[in-house]
């Protein structure tokens, strides 16, 4: 598969946007568990084009995550042109388009999934981003539509791909139902068999295993696919996905060991790259994943909570005992 220069192998995994998740720490190790590409959490146009240094700080990447995208957002076509010069200047591998976020403070400012109820405008901003772009890849990420009664992702695919967009990520949810209920992959599969529709096309929404990933590719017939909260606290899931894309054969489950070591690395990570006080607090929304299933899990995330600083949270991650405190629950 290949997004403009962007090379790719057969079958790629994408991690997905996420606000305040897919920080650069995040990134760089879901890059190093296999992740073939990752994105930064979604930036604002408008924050961009005022220089903002948190929206700066966002696009702050290593050369180990290459290949990565920065992400933008907007409902003014003039910020957004804006902010894609802003993004080409960071030197990303892909500038890509955020047709899709469903979140009310977003969508109220004509931006994310608001697009999808007038095309019009979704074709205006794409257009202004390719244009300002150049020779880097543009991509859009966005949803099957506004509501059942807007579902016109055949339409916007063909759309897009006229205008110059080289591969389109579908969540395959509408912005009506945001994260409930299931993802309509019978969306993906009409899609992937549009007529005159050749760029890439990558599924989002509900792969959480490495068989699922599997069942989306071999029921949908995308080209990638995009893996997002079932990420948070397993970035194994990239691993093991694609060893059982090669073989049918599962991988043996992270051992709690590997868990606390990880867990503890990328805190790590995240001070350096946040500052320690925020680096802690942005670590908090990860520790239930990293934890899951461990007996006093729960117990050990609480203790972690009490702490502002780093390394007590090391301290704690890495001197309990696996026999005597954490035996996974079957």
């Amino acid at each position: 598969m290949q997004i403009g220069e962007v090379k790719l192998p057969e079958k790629p995994l994408f991690l997905a946007p996420m606000e305040d998740v897919t920080d650069s720490p995040f990134r760089q190790i879901c890059r190093s568990m296999g992740a073939d590409i990752v994105f930064t959490e979604f930036i604002s146009s408008e924050a961009l084009i005022r220089d903002s240094d948190i929206a700066l700080h966002k696009m702050d990447f290593k050369e180990k995550e290459r290949p990565f995208g920065v992400q933008i957002f907007g409902g003014r076509e003039e910020a957004m042109e804006g902010a894609t010069k802003v993004a080409i200047n960071n030197n990303p591998d892909v500038v890509d388009i955020n047709f899709g976020c469903p979140v009310y403070k977003v969508v109220n400012k004509g931006a994310g999934a608001a697009c999808l109820k007038d095309l019009d405008m979704m074709e205006r901003m794409a257009g202004t981003v390719v244009d300002a772009a150049g020779d880097k890849p543009v991509t859009v990420k966005t949803r099957l539509g506004w509501d059942d009664s807007t579902i016109r992702i055949q339409e916007v695919a063909l759309m897009l791909q006229k205008l110059g967009v080289k591969a389109l990520t579908v969540h395959a949810r509408t912005r009506a139902q945001k994260y409930k209920g299931d993802a309509r992959w019978e969306w993906l599969k009409k899609l992937t068999d549009t007529p005159g529709l050749e760029i890439p096309i990558i599924g989002n929404g509900d792969v959480t295993t490495p068989e699922l990933a599997e069942k989306m590719f071999n029921e949908t017939g995308v080209n990638g696919v995009m893996i997002g909260r079932g990420a948070i606290g397993n970035p194994w899931i990239f691993k093991n996905t694609r060893h059982y894309l090669a073989t049918g054969e599962s991988l043996p489950e992270p051992t709690i060991q590997e868990r606390l070591e990880l867990c503890a690395e990328q805190l790590r990570l995240s001070c350096e790259h946040q500052g320690e006080r925020y680096g802690v607090i942005i670590m908090k929304k990860h520790y239930g994943q990293y934890l899951k299933g461990i007996r006093n899990g729960k117990r050990l995330r609480m203790e972690i909570m009490e702490h502002k600083e780093m390394q007590p949270i090391i301290e704690l991650l890495m001197n309990f005992s696996e026999k005597e405190l954490f035996t996974v629950v079957h």
